[in-house]
């Protein structure tokens, strides 16, 4: 029997539009659904939009629009911006929708005739803000939840008899710890529950946007029981469809589902006494994450802090977000936003680490092998470095699978990382540039032990991080020349699968490094809601070579005297083109060179250059620079440069790469 995997986020209100607050549940799931595809699972993705109560009756009346027309809008908002950043639901639920509707009155139906909703009155405090009675405040005092005033109602409800299930709640989290994670969160259930409970309030009369209760139309259905009961409504309860049916006693009950610790005592209080009442199986269990908190506060509408996904999705793209909050912030605590934060974990971990691990290894095998995968040679014994590596990725795919099962994303994420950091150093350690230049046997054949190990953990990262960032890790997978990455079956993923001889596809770098001018075009997206580019101010620009100044070898000519001319001819020799560097390292022993791995579009040069002092090497990976293409190679510090770097320079000063404020294609040359 084929297993299943049923996993929610909870279903967003609209209210307001989309911001990466709602955003962080639905990553998340994305990603423990794609992980359960990849191990072979039969696996349902719910997600969708709340759209009933006061809430929206008076949002949509401050509008000058219907309740309909203002939930349709926002509501397509948020599947609008699902779509584009690519997330894998298999349903978008509504709750104005038909299906839902008719299931809810059904629920409602069955946990009245169980006996378990009766007519009262209710006279207290309501928060409209929060969809929820409070009966612990008085006459105008704030909302404890929220901190909003709340308002005095007395109106006739329907009640469920909720304090009938307090020793069952209480029974169903001692019995099973794990029903509600993290700990922190089942412990304040717990008290709450320990503390009494009061029978609740399940519809309302004072306004009319919602589900009318069924035989009584002056009612309409409270929008928790409405909103929680979308669960199951989207696996088909209460359809008279039997393959609705059908889908229902296939994927209820739900495997997780995933929520923010706002809404905890509605998920793991309300939601299980009513499936409880009316006789379903409770979800085997829920999961809460922290807030995002955006200057120490959690973001909301009314503190005017709101961070629009679109702004991270238009600059750095989704990858770049499913990351940072996935790895950045420990699942189940509030984690802090800032774009800085954002650029400076893209840079480090996707720029420098992943993305640079697979430009330089993908690279070396382009160049010294015709794009093939090499196989570790017998001819030559394999050093302790290699066997480590090996052992290495064993223990990632072990420890990584254990901690993403337990929703420990940051942790899993980290595992992983510490995998390409360990290539990385081995990468150094070997030197494979210098075999490559090497002719005899022996280097050729260290060469392709070390391309082959770094190539084989590469692979087995990129498949580990598809479920977090789908996209960059889709084209890595397509440029080892693997095909589709969907199709990796996870569970058999192991060392030594990479075959000789696979033929690598088009290599080009997937995260190109953010400079510091996408902090500031995110901050006055945010400010402005749009995107305003800043003018760069004129500079007189010369070429000059960007190698050691102190290797006469590596020098460009002198510079004609003032006043001296050249003709169009003599300008024409140069042959100036557009590259991306790929790969960028230290030469050991020279405290002013970088060894450049340059893609000129028709194949990759290496370039030796002097620019260490003035940049890092992790912040050139991805650049973009002017390359002089047709210059004689020249030997420095053992390495052969083929080609020259243009950089402006003050007197005095240090060298500035050109470059360019529109996008150039890589090869293209400058006339």
């Amino acid at each position: 029997m084929t297993k299943k995997f049923y996993i929610t986020t909870p279903i967003y209100y609209v209210n307001a539009r989309p911001h990466i607050g709602h955003t962080y549940t639905t990553i998340a799931c994305d990603a423990v659904a794609r992980r359960q595809r990849m191990l072979g699972v039969d696996t349902w993705f719910l997600t969708g939009t709340d759209e009933h109560g006061q809430k929206i009756e008076r949002a949509a009346q401050a509008a000058g629009k219907t309740p309909q027309q203002l939930t349709n809008e926002v509501s397509g908002e948020f599947r609008a911006l699902w779509d584009r950043m690519g997330l894998t639901y298999d349903d978008f639920i509504r709750t104005t929708s038909d299906r839902h509707q008719r299931a809810v009155r059904e629920l409602f139906c069955r946990i009245r005739d169980n006996g378990f909703i009766y007519k009262g009155h209710y006279t207290g405090q309501y928060c409209v803000s929060d969809e929820l009675y409070v009966d612990s405040v008085g006459p105008g005092a704030p909302c404890p939840e929220c901190g909003r005033p709340t308002e005095t109602v007395k109106e006739e409800n329907y009640f469920f008899k909720l304090s009938a299930f307090q020793d069952k709640l209480l029974k169903l989290y001692t019995e099973q710890p794990q029903w509600i994670r993290p700990e922190t969160r089942r412990n304040e259930v717990m008290s709450f529950v320990r503390s009494g409970l009061r029978d609740l309030s399940i519809s309302r009369s004072t306004f009319s946007w919602g589900i009318p209760v069924p035989d009584d139309p002056g009612h309409v259905i409270y929008v928790w029981l409405d909103a929680l009961a979308n669960y199951i409504t989207a696996m088909g309860y209460g359809s008279p469809d039997p393959t609705d049916q059908q889908k229902f006693e296939k994927y209820w009950p739900a495997d997780v589902q995933m929520i923010g610790k706002e809404i905890v005592r509605f998920h793991c209080v309300y939601w299980p006494a009513f499936l409880m009442a009316a006789g379903l199986p409770l979800p085997k269990g829920i999961v809460a994450h922290g807030w995002l908190l955006f200057e120490e506060n959690k973001m909301s509408k009314s503190r005017g802090n709101i961070v629009r996904t679109e702004t991270i999705l238009e600059v750095l793209g989704a990858d770049a977000l499913r990351y940072f909050l996935l790895r950045e912030i420990v699942f189940g605590q509030d984690g802090s936003f800032s774009f800085d934060a954002l650029v400076q974990r893209y840079n480090a971990d996707l720029a420098n680490g992943l993305g640079n691990l697979a430009s330089r290894t993908l690279t070396m095998i382009t160049r010294y092998f015709r794009g093939e995968v090499p196989y570790p040679s017998a001819a030559v014994a394999h050093k302790p470095g290699d066997d480590a590596i090996a052992e290495t990725a064993r223990q990632t795919i072990a420890d990584y699978n254990t901690l993403f099962d337990q929703y420990q994303f940051s942790r899993a994420l980290e595992t992983a990382w510490g995998l390409v950091a360990a290539v990385d150093k081995y990468i150094v350690e070997n030197e494979p540039w210098a075999l490559g230049e090497k002719q005899d046997e022996e280097s050729r054949s260290r060469l392709a032990t070390v391309l082959y190990t770094s190539a084989e953990a590469l692979r087995i990262v990129t498949a580990l991080a598809h479920p977090i960032i789908p996209q960059a890790t889709t084209k890595i997978w397509a440029q080892l020349g693997l095909g589709d990455i969907k199709k990796v079956a996870l569970q058999d993923l192991k060392w030594g699968q990479l075959q000789l001889g696979t033929k690598l596809g088009n290599v080009e770098a997937v995260f190109p490094r953010a400079d510091k001018s996408a902090i500031e075009r995110m901050q006055k997206m945010e400010e402005q809601g749009r995107s305003t580019p800043a003018a760069a101010p004129a500079a007189e620009i010369k070429p000059v070579a960007a190698t050691a100044a102190t290797t006469p070898a590596a020098t460009a000519p002198a510079p004609p005297v003032a006043g001296g001319k050249i003709s169009i001819d003599d300008f024409a020799k140069v042959e100036l083109r557009v590259g991306q560097v790929k790969v960028a390292e230290k030469v050991k022993g020279a405290d002013k060179l970088l060894r450049l791995e340059v893609d000129l579009g028709t194949e990759v040069r290496q370039v030796v250059a002097g620019i260490a002092e003035a940049y890092a090497p992790e912040t050139l990976v991805g650049r973009k620079v002017v390359i002089v293409a047709n210059l004689a190679p020249r030997k420095l510090r053992g390495l052969e440069s083929n080609g020259m770097i243009v950089a402006a320079t003050a007197e005095g000063g240090k060298p500035v790469l050109c470059s360019f404020l529109e996008d150039v294609p890589v090869g293209t040359r400058l006339k």
